[in-house]
């Protein structure tokens, strides 16, 4: 019962930045887990950032130091702050929701339940 929505995606310079929302609607009362996920051109679909209900966060080593993950619960929305990218970071960006715990990893994404549609990202000269 939830509806995933990205916002944010487009063109920009090796070195730029993006922020990529996700608003996220429906059965809202418990999001244990809320993640990014990145999928390069003729490759699969990757995690690169998660945040849990107790506030935790995890990133790919691709991207530590790189983007931010944070939430707005208010406004049910998960953002990703994407600075200094980098054009191997071209590709499409996911959101994705789990309910509830799950023993799988953050980065599996057969631990999640609800999938946006995805926008793009572009990063060249």
């Amino acid at each position: 019962q939830l509806q995933l929505a990205e916002t944010g995606g487009g063109l920009v310079q090796p070195g730029g930045s993006l922020r990529l929302s996700c608003a996220v609607s429906g059965s809202t009362e418990h999001l244990y887990r809320t993640a990014w996920f990145h999928q390069a051109p003729g490759k699969g679909r990757e995690a690169i950032s998660c945040i849990e209900d107790s506030g935790e966060t995890n990133y790919a080593d691709s991207v530590a130091g790189r983007f931010v993950i944070s939430r707005d619960n208010a406004k049910n929305l998960v953002i990703l702050q994407m600075d200094n990218l980098k054009p191997e970071d071209t590709g499409i960006y996911y959101c994705a929701v789990k309910h509830y715990w799950d023993v799988r990893a953050w980065n599996n994404p057969r631990g999640f339940d609800y999938w946006g549609q995805g926008t793009q990202v572009t990063v060249s000269s």
